[in-house]
């Protein structure tokens, strides 16, 4: 899992599934219990282990976009 510069949660390396953290934060300054909930219910969805697809050839995000 990684947080963007732009506050998205990525849920895998290898998919675009992810959680807008930002508007969580924005919506809800200083409230980290809501902050907290949000990134464990996201937890919930994040794939068991990495589907990688060698015959695959779009990029769908390149690594220095997803930071880490």
């Amino acid at each position: 899992m990684r947080v963007t510069a732009d506050g998205r949660l990525l849920l895998c390396l290898g998919n675009e599934n992810s959680v807008d953290l930002r508007s969580v934060v924005r919506n809800h300054p200083g409230d980290q219990s809501i902050l907290r909930d949000t990134i464990k219910e996201a937890i919930k969805y994040k794939p068991e282990r990495h589907y990688f697809d060698p015959n695959r050839t779009d990029i769908l995000r390149f690594m220095n976009l997803t930071g880490g």
